[in-house]
């Protein structure tokens, strides 16, 4: 039998039982040699130049091989959770000193899987980090890599595969050594191997072959035909990727649109009335949304920019021409707070023009309408009415917009606010509301580095406003790490009494609602043994809760202040006449969760304590701080942690400190993030759609494989003359992954 791509798996697995095929399959997703051929190593074991261990020092990285002479496994109670834990202890004989490794487990299920793979016997190469602890040498947070005890060729068999042996992506009872054996007998019965990708693009990107790619990141000779062989699986994607967004891009062109130019005087109105002068950021920017906006196909732009860039106003400036063409602008919020903030703010800035106006041109205004799930069915009648009718020009409102009773008498343009916050599903059913395919502006005040815009919004044009306007303040950041210095706590408080009594404002920021609200287990891991040899974990601090927060701060160092809280629980009317309380200086601390993270803006508001920092991400701290300084009064933002030196989140923190230059802090953030966060897998609900790409460090292969896709696209959209190419398209666009992609 011939051996192909779609072969089953079990044609590659030899002799192996039906338990460890079913782990194949169930655990590791591998059904067909294809599968496991596309099921890439995670890094190489250099087995060509294992270590010697004849001289051991403390710290020293060792690859070694070595057969089991000893396996206890050992009960003990977890200090931190009083529940009972174990711990495997192995002895590994080498050709220098035994080796001690110890594997911990919290079940005995885990236990015993661990001790299965170190039992008495078993010979294997080992890779760990060389440590002394009473006196004997130990392999610490071993790696192994198993060839049993019956297997007396397994060594020359893993150093026959090369100088570079595969670790792979694994799952309980498969070790890479299976996958490996498995990958080398499919590589030489396999035929030949499908090729995708023309041979000219190839020449002209300098991109492997299909077959010798697969050959060489699984049994490669060295680092050079790992490089080579991973360039070509990330331009395959990367090019696959674009062809799907190139030819979603064409697509919607072909859709059609209404053109909106204006012809009414209403943002002429708007403009002359405007106290300042538009930053040149927001003058080129309201251009280029001007043009899409006149185009006869669909404006697709994402705007970001940072925080206090003026992004609601240029907004509101497109929803205005949309509105001078006779038809509607929608405005798509996240939360009530922003919500009903963007409604305030909106409002105000257009003053009278705010009465009585239609869309129908009977007066110069125009009507804003306020829509939130909190409205009762008799709040809602008279809005819907006026938004089917045609009436209300503007509408802004939350999730309430997509449900649908909600009915748009002529929908052009769809403004979406922290685009980010929103589902891919969410976000279509709102343009689909309109008769004909609407405009399209997302916005986000996190910036978005250039690979990522190009990768999962490729179907948007980028705009950037990068200028603040005048009057914002610098923030300056400190950190206040109570691991080192708790006695610090104590001057946060004082130093918010004493901007209270300049008659400035505060956040407090917190990052639960109440005690009762149950965190997923974190600590502290102090790397340092104990007594008997284990690793102490100590329990980190629960979260700071706004409840709990509230009545200690009342009743404790801010005492006879006015402190008012503010999250996600408590009901719509009274969260707006807290935040309306507030901006009318009413309030002197405000104790709320991160609802106030994006479209607060309060100008007396100076100062902002986030409690527990550490329990945020970088691109929600550097949105919250935005909330100070936004009067023309310098800001204060300090980051309270728990978090020890040398940690990842005091890393972090730093790194927030360090600057309030976005940009700057979405690379870090993007360096720092899983891949599918930064991808948008938690939006669409789904895993990323990429499986070899990394947006930072690919960006020269996404850039030459979006010209390739234009090039391909234009002489071709259907990829006639290439059909494998074509197919792994099509492939794409039929997964949910390309409804993720064609969405964002």
């Amino acid at each position: 039998m011939s051996i192909t791509l779609d072969t089953s798996i079990t044609a590659v697995l030899g002799a192996t039982t039906p338990a460890k095929r079913k782990k194949f399959t169930d655990g590791l997703g591998i059904r067909t040699v294809g599968d496991l051929l596309r099921h890439f190593p995670r890094r190489y074991l250099e087995t060509g130049s294992l270590s010697r261990v004849d001289n051991l020092r403390r710290g020293q990285v060792l690859c070694v091989v070595g057969e089991i002479t000893e396996c206890v496994t050992k009960s003990y109670t977890d200090r931190r959770t009083g529940r009972p834990a174990y711990r495997v202890e192995a002895t590994l004989a080498t050709a220098g000193p035994s080796l001690r490794m110890t594997f911990f487990a919290k079940n005995q299920g885990t236990a015993a899987w661990h001790a299965r793979r170190v039992e008495v016997g078993n010979r294997g190469v080992f890779l760990g980090k060389a440590d002394q602890f009473r006196d004997e040498w130990q392999l610490v947070n071993p790696q192994l890599m198993i060839f049993g005890m019956s297997d007396d060729d397994g060594l020359e068999e893993i150093l026959d595969i090369g100088p570079l042996f595969p670790i792979y992506p694994l799952t309980k009872g498969v070790e890479s050594w299976d996958i490996a054996r498995a990958v080398k007998f499919a590589d030489s019965v396999i035929a030949d191997i499908p090729e995708i990708l023309p041979e000219a693009l190839r020449t002209e990107h300098g991109v492997l072959g299909i077959q010798d790619a697969y050959h060489w990141v699984h049994q490669p000779q060295d680092r050079e035909q790992v490089h080579h062989a991973h360039h070509r699986f990330r331009f395959e994607e990367a090019l696959i990727t674009q062809l799907v967004l190139g030819r979603r891009r064409r697509a919607v062109r072909d859709a059609g649109a209404t053109a909106r130019t204006g012809g009414g005087g209403l943002l002429a109105a708007f403009d002359e009335r405007l106290p300042f002068t538009l930053t040149q950021g927001q003058q080129q920017v309201g251009r280029e949304i001007e043009a899409d906006l006149a185009a006869p196909y669909p404006m697709n732009r994402l705007l970001q920019g940072e925080v206090g860039s003026g992004k609601t106003l240029v907004a509101l400036r497109a929803m205005l021409r949309v509105v001078d063409s006779g038809g509607q602008a929608a405005l798509l919020a996240p939360t009530e707070v922003l919500a009903q903030q963007h409604h305030r703010s909106i409002v105000a800035m257009l003053g009278d023009l705010a009465d009585d106006g239609t869309i129908f041109g009977g007066g110069e205004g125009t009507r804003v309408e306020l829509l939130t799930g909190s409205m009762t069915k008799t709040q809602r009648t008279a809005p819907l009415s006026r938004i089917a009718t045609g009436e209300a020009g503007i509408v802004i409102g939350t999730h309430a917009l997509l449900q649908a009773q909600v009915s748009f008498f002529d929908l052009g343009l769809v403004v979406v606010d922290e685009q980010h916050r929103f589902g891919v599903e969410q976000r279509a059913a709102l343009t689909d509301k309109a008769s004909a395919p609407p405009h399209l502006l997302v916005m986000t005040a996190t910036p978005i580095p250039r690979t990522v815009a190009m990768t999962v919004f490729g179907d948007l044009e980028t705009s950037t406003l990068s200028e603040l306007p005048a009057g914002r303040a610098p923030i300056q950041t400190n950190l206040v790490p109570l691991a080192e210095h708790p006695s610090w706590f104590g001057r946060v408080w004082q130093r918010v009494r004493e901007e209270v009594e300049k008659g400035h404002q505060v956040y407090v920021v917190c990052p639960r609602i109440s005690g009762d609200e149950r965190e997923a287990e974190q600590v502290e891991v102090i790397d340092v043994p104990g007594e008997d040899g284990v690793v102490e974990e100590a329990p980190r601090p629960a979260a700071a809760a706004v409840e709990e927060v509230v009545q200690r701060l009342a009743e404790g160092p801010l005492s006879g202040l006015r402190i008012a809280r503010i999250h996600g629980r408590l009901p719509a009317d009274e969260k707006d006449a807290t935040m309306r309380a507030f901006a009318a200086g009413e309030v002197d601390v405000l104790v709320s969760t991160t609802v106030i993270e994006v479209g607060v803006d309060v100008a007396n508001a100076t100062t902002m304590v986030i409690l527990d920092a550490d329990r945020f991400g970088i691109s929600q701290l550097h949105q919250l701080r935005g909330r100070v300084g936004r009067g023309g009064l310098p800001g204060l933002c300090l980051l309270v942690t728990h978090a020890g030196e040398e940690t990842p989140a005091r890393e972090r923190l730093e790194a927030v400190a360090s600057t309030t230059d976005g940009f700057v802090l979405s690379q870090i953030d993007l360096e720092q993030r899983r891949e599918g966060d930064v991808l948008g897998a938690s939006q669409a609900g789904r895993r990323s759609s990429l499986e070899n790409l990394k947006v930072l460090r690919d960006e020269d292969t996404i850039v030459a494989a979006r010209a390739a896709a234009e090039g391909l696209l234009d002489a071709d959209r259907d990829l006639g003359q290439a059909p494998g190419l074509a197919a792994a398209v099509q492939e794409l666009e039929r997964t949910h992954q390309a409804e993720f992609v064609a969405k964002s």
